[in-house]
């Protein structure tokens, strides 16, 4: 039996403002999931937060990097700290963002105890880097990019903490749910990185396609694998609540099935969950499905 903890990490560092002033409001999305009963329904131990820096980009501007880079990369050691912990204890983290820069915690994490892989359900491949900037734009959210920086690909003060840099192998990592024609596909291909788009899961199953993938994700060749849930995986029909919602996104009854196989596999380690923001969800309709989503996978 699992011995499940529940940590918050509550960092928007990762995403642009929602409108000036503003800040990004998913770092509301771990008290958002906790009223949902997520604590008692996943009979998990409470494991606290880890408490994010105040969200500030002073004077950036386009063309200076990732923005809250410092920060972000002392966050990034700090969460890879906590949740290292718990991997040690042979505790299963299950860990509530914050925008999907959280990733590179648990990366990191692993990277110091030795190869672990990456499953990441995600609507976007977040890859974006200098190398790939007349596709993706200029660099300077993290929260679209943390799988770039994973994979060792950005600038060094994030993709390489510690020496360790790349945190991931490219042919560790396993993406779901990316739209079709996604821009990034021929990159990632490229790049020997598994990505099963929308309709690659609805041909197929997503369970299919989940056992099929995690084929590679085992010992000795890897000590397990982390599962990165980005609640704009799902379609905006259902899930609107997200900084960036595109059409033709996974529907509930098919993340349920993917997300159900991935975490119940052995060798999965932890899971965090991102992205969803409850400053655009006010009758909290879209809270209590991803709490249901989240809950569901376990049992």
């Amino acid at each position: 039996m699992r011995s499940l903890v529940l940590l918050d990490a509550p960092s928007n560092l990762g995403l642009r403002p929602p409108a000036p002033g503003a800040v990004p409001g998913v770092y509301k999305l771990a008290g958002a999931l906790r009223e949902q009963g997520l604590l008692a329904r996943l009979g998990a131990r409470e494991g606290g937060v880890v408490v994010p820096p105040r969200y500030d980009r002073g004077t950036w501007q386009e063309g200076d990097g990732v923005f809250h880079a410092a920060a972000l990369a002392a966050y990034t050691v700090t969460l890879a700290d906590r949740i290292g912990t718990h991997l040690r204890a042979g505790e299963f983290p299950v860990v509530l963002g914050g925008d999907c820069s959280i990733q590179l915690g648990a990366a990191l994490a692993m990277r110091r105890l030795g190869r672990y892989g990456l499953a990441a359900i995600d609507g976007s491949a977040d890859f974006r880097h200098p190398g790939n900037t007349e596709v993706n734009g200029p660099v300077g959210a993290a929260g679209g990019e943390e799988l770039a920086l994973s994979t060792g690909r950005g600038q060094a003060d994030l993709a390489d903490l510690e020496g360790l840099s790349p945190y991931l192998r490219d042919d560790d990592v396993r993406l779901f749910g990316l739209r079709d024609g996604d821009p990034d596909l021929p990159e990632l291909r490229a790049a020997g990185i598994f990505a099963a788009t929308v309709g690659a899961i609805r041909d197929r199953g997503a369970g299919p396609v989940a056992r099929t993938a995690l084929e590679g994700l085992h010992p000795p060749v890897t000590r397990g694998f982390w599962v990165h849930l980005d609640a704009d995986v799902l379609d905006p029909g259902v899930m609107p609540a997200v900084d960036s919602p595109e059409p033709g996104g996974l529907l509930p009854d098919e993340l349920a099935e993917l997300l159900g196989a991935l975490v119940g596999s052995p060798r999965c380690v932890g899971l965090n969950v991102t992205v969803y923001d409850p400053d655009l969800d006010p009758a909290g309709r879209a809270a209590a499905l991803l709490a249901d989503l989240v809950a569901g996978a376990f049992t």
